[in-house]
C-alpha cells in the first residue's frame, strides 16, 4: 500500500535536511549520499496520494471531487510560467491538470517519449519536475498518451510495442509520486491514428498495474458510451475509471447529469462501479458553436449532480483564428495558460469556483 502520510506543501529547499555525522560514520555516509545523488528516486516522502473508493476519487484517503484544467503542452512551458499557472489554477479552485506525454503541435514537439516509447529529454525530466511540483502543492496530474495526434494524422506511438514501452517508461520515471494517473490512449475508440483496441488496452492496463499496482489508469473514449462499450472498459480492459469525452454541441451540457446517472446505473447491473471522470468536455475555439459561461457552469453542475467524480475545464487553440491564436494549453512556449484565456473563460472560471469548492467540501 502507498504511504498516505502527508507533508506540508512547502518550497523545495524545506525538504532538504542537514545531517551531522561523526568521523567513524563519515565513510558510510559518503557512500549513502553518493547513492542518493545517483538515484533518480527523490529522498522526500510523497505528499499527495490519489486513490479510488467506489465511484469516488480520494486524495490522501479522503473523498475528493477532481476539478481540473487542460494543460496539454505544459512540458514545453518555461519553468517560471508553469509556476505562475499553478498558482493561478490553485487560486481558482482547481486541484488537477491534464498534460500530454506525447504532445506535438505547431511545429513544437514536446513529447516525453519518442516513437519507440523510450524517454525523450529534456521533456521526460520536465514531466517529473511538473509531477513533483504538483505533488508538493496537493495537485493531481493526468498524464496522457496517444497512439496518434488524430487531427494531423502523424502517429506518436506507431506500434503497439512502442505503446507498451511508453507505459513502462512513464511508470518507471514517475513511480516515486502517487499524485498522478495515466490515460493509456486518448480517445482510443476513434478509427484513425488514435485507435487502440480493447484487447490492447487490456494488455496495457495489466502492464501498468504490474509495474505499479497502486497506479490508477484509464483509456479515454471519444463520445458517449453505450452499455456494451462500458462493459468492455469495465470487465475486459479493467480500467480503474472511465473517461468519456462528451459531445460538444449546444445541448450537451443539459444532458450531462442524466448521462452520468445512466453510466452509474449500468455499472450497478454490470457488478463493477468505478468513477466517471469528464477529463475533456466542451471548449471554446473547437467549432462554430462556442460554449458560454453558463454552458460551462451547467456542465459542471450536471456532472456533480449526476454523481461524476471529476470534471475538466477544457481549452485549446482557436481553430478559426489567425495561426489558431490563442492556442491556450496547446502551445505554452511563450505565453502561459492564464494569459491566453479569453473573457468568457475567465468569467466561467470565476463563476464555477464556488461550485467546485462546494463539491469538494461536500466530499469531506
Amino acid at each position: 500500500m502507498r504511504d498516505n502520510r502527508t507533508m506540508p506543501a512547502v518550497p523545495w529547499r524545506h525538504h532538504q535536511r542537514r545531517h551531522f555525522v561523526s568521523g567513524r560514520n563519515f565513510g558510510a555516509t559518503l557512500v549513502a549520499a553518493a547513492s542518493l545523488v545517483l538515484s533518480a528516486t527523490p529522498v522526500w516522502a510523497a505528499t499527495t496520494t490519489l486513490g479510488i473508493a467506489g465511484a469516488r476519487f480520494t486524495l490522501n484517503g479522503r473523498p475528493a471531487f477532481l476539478y481540473g484544467i487542460s494543460y496539454y503542452g505544459g512540458l514545453g512551458a518555461p519553468t517560471n510560467l508553469v509556476s505562475r499557472d499553478l498558482e493561478d489554477l490553485q487560486r481558482s479552485g482547481f486541484n488537477w491538470l491534464r498534460v500530454w506525454a506525447t504532445w506535438s503541435g505547431f511545429s513544437n514537439d514536446v513529447a516525453a517519449v519518442d516513437a519507440l516509447g523510450n524517454g525523450r529529454e529534456p521533456y521526460l525530466t520536465r514531466l517529473k519536475q511538473l509531477v513533483a511540483d504538483c505533488d508538493r502543492r496537493g495537485l493531481v496530474v493526468d498524464v496522457t498518451l496517444s497512439r496518434g495526434d488524430g487531427r494531423n494524422g502523424s502517429p506518436a506511438l506507431p506500434t503497439f510495442a512502442a505503446h507498451q514501452q511508453a507505459v513502462s517508461t512513464l511508470v518507471a520515471a514517475l513511480k516515486p509520486w502517487h499524485n498522478w494517473y495515466l490515460d493509456l490512449a486518448n480517445e482510443r475508440n476513434i478509427r484513425d491514428a488514435r485507435f487502440a483496441s480493447i484487447a490492447e488496452i487490456s494488455q496495457l492496463v495489466t502492464r501498468a498495474h504490474t509495474l505499479d499496482p497502486e497506479l490508477r489508469v484509464t483509456a479515454s473514449h471519444g463520445g458517449d458510451l453505450n452499455r456494451e462499450e462500458l462493459a468492455e472498459y469495465l470487465l475486459t480492459a479493467r480500467v480503474d475509471f472511465i473517461a468519456p469525452h462528451r459531445p460538444r454541441d449546444a445541448g450537451s451540457a443539459a444532458q450531462t447529469e442524466a448521462r452520468t446517472r445512466e453510466y452509474l446505473a449500468w455499472m450497478q447491473t454490470l457488478g463493477r462501479v468505478v468513477p466517471v471522470h469528464y477529463q475533456e468536455p466542451m471548449r471554446r475555439g473547437y467549432a462554430d458553436w462556442n460554449p458560454g459561461t453558463d454552458d460551462f457552469a451547467t456542465d459542471l453542475r450536471g456532472a456533480i449532480a449526476g454523481g461524476a467524480a471529476g470534471w475538466c475545464f477544457h481549452n485549446g487553440s482557436q481553430r478559426t483564428g489567425k495561426r489558431e491564436l490563442p492556442r491556450r494549453s496547446f502551445d505554452l512556449r511563450n505565453l502561459r495558460l492564464f494569459a491566453q484565456l479569453d473573457a468568457v473563460e475567465r468569467q466561467a472560471i470565476a463563476q464555477m469556483q464556488p461550485v467546485a469548492v462546494s463539491a469538494a467540501g461536500a466530499e469531506k
